[in-house]
């Protein structure tokens, strides 16, 4: 059920939804969705949505909707057949009947139509499409890439614009404490004086700085501001600018850097600033490479996340991702995807969450993270085992190899074919030559399919 809160306040978790790993703040008026964990505080909630019109619920049938919506790929060889068969039946007729009735030898004439269809029999061109497949698909997944079908693997060879979430998708999906500031200079008692709902990141920093952490007693909540407890015998207070503004310290900075700010003070003998924690999701390592790689394919990159303009925008300078698209609500990243795609250009969709799984169902190719959610996974065509961002340009790389092979292989079919048909109709090849020169040409086309099984992946 979705809901809104009455009374209280509170920090949120809403990552099932939001794919934001930071919690956010509740207070009284706010809305808070179906999945939604609370935090340290009590809030009073009114149901305001319950099962079908819930957030979640809606999402469902955005999937739903948008999976309905993409049309199957037409093959090439499937239009090319149409024409093909008969045309050649044609042409064996007519050169039966031009060699009975024109040279009277009516043996020859049968001989030279079966050698017309022999040459003509369109194994070549009914093997070269699906053994590139069966080996792009199969290289794939030997690194890490499954593809849901064929026509996933058809159409990823022409994206040209990647769309990424952000948390879990080029970042950790965790909260880590990025960078911590004492009044005093002493970083080190700082962070073991620290309690917060972010405070597994804060110990993880004082177990680095190999630091005993004091117990913390009386801890309790300050509706819509912070924390408060005593530790090591000091009266401490832990929370937002607003709980601080009376200290008049200034956390412009690491804010407009889309961090969330935390703010430690003293109040045993008043209040003192002792420090501030600022917290941030660090990108994943391979995460810069991935996109680098995407901008050497000639691939336009666009980050839509619902995370703030800040967190959104330092994220993409620290990954040289070109546009931002930030604060976006989850109902509406399948409209900006469908924005893309009005371009005129084959829109490919990054993510890992719920919240992702209309954006992956209306793209042309949606990739899902395999360390994602099942949701994500069922709507997408491709999901990357490994959680690797590095193995998008991978997958698109494969399925431009093996689009390459699928062309190749249809030209070779159809030189044979060319170059083969009027030679038989001459005469000029009898039927176990013909035959011979059809065998030669499906093994030619499953040799060249073959070689994308010696293709290597980038991401490691």
């Amino acid at each position: 059920m979705d809901g809104q809160v009455l009374e209280g306040a509170s920090q949120v978790d809403e990552s099932l939804i939001t794919g934001e790993s930071l919690p956010v703040a509740r207070h009284e008026g706010d809305r808070v969705t179906d999945g939604a964990v609370n935090g340290e505080g009590l809030l009073l909630v009114r149901t305001t949505a319950l099962g079908a019109e819930s957030t979640l619920a809606r999402i469902i049938r955005l999937v739903e909707s948008a999976q309905a919506r993409k049309a199957p790929i037409q093959r090439l060889v499937d239009r090319v057949s149409a024409v093909f068969v008969p045309a050649v039946i044609a042409i064996a007729l007519v050169t039966a009947l031009a060699w009975g009735f024109t040279v009277g030898d009516w043996q020859a004439a049968i001989l030279n139509a079966v050698a017309v269809l022999v040459i003509a029999c369109p194994c070549a061109l009914g093997l070269a499409t699906p053994t590139a497949l069966m080996a792009g698909t199969g290289a794939a997944a030997r690194h890490g890439i499954l593809i849901k079908d064929a026509e996933t693997l058809e159409v990823a060879h022409a994206v040209r614009t990647v769309a990424f979430d952000k948390t879990g998708t080029l970042t950790k999906g965790k909260p880590e404490l990025v960078a911590h500031e004492a009044a005093d200079g002493d970083a080190r008692r700082l962070l073991a004086l620290s309690e917060h709902p972010l405070a597994y990141a804060v110990t993880a920093a004082a177990e680095r700085e190999g630091l005993a952490v004091p117990a913390a007693t009386q801890v309790r909540a300050v509706s819509g501001r912070g924390m408060a407890a005593s530790a090591d015998g000091r009266e401490l207070r832990l929370g937002s600018g607003r709980f601080m503004q009376e200290l008049k310290v200034d956390a412009a900075a690491l804010a407009a850097e889309g961090r969330t700010v935390s703010w430690l003070a003293d109040v045993t003998d008043g209040p003192r600033l002792v420090g501030l924690l600022a917290f941030g999701d660090r990108p994943k390592a391979t995460a810069r490479g991935a996109i680098q790689a995407l901008h050497a394919l000639g691939v336009r990159t666009v980050l839509v996340s619902g995370d703030n303009a800040g967190s959104a925008q330092a994220a993409a300078r620290a990954l040289g991702i070109e546009e931002v698209r930030a604060e976006v609500l989850p109902e509406h990243k399948a409209q900006i995807v469908g924005e893309l795609q009005q371009a005129g250009r084959r829109v490919a969709m990054v993510g890992d969450g719920i919240n992702d799984a209309p954006a992956l169902a209306a793209a042309d190719v949606g990739i899902a993270m395999g360390t994602g959610t099942d949701v994500a996974m069922h709507a997408a065509g491709i999901t990357l085992m490994r959680g690797n961002p590095a193995l998008v340009a991978d997958a698109l790389d494969i399925s431009r190899r093996t689009y390459a092979k699928i062309r190749q292989n249809l030209f070779w079919a159809f030189v044979y074919n060319v170059v083969g048909i009027p030679l038989a109709a001459l005469g000029l090849l009898n039927p176990v030559v013909a035959g011979a020169a059809m065998a030669f040409s499906s093994i030619s086309v499953v040799t060249n399919a073959l070689t994308l099984r010696r293709w290597k992946g980038s991401a490691r």
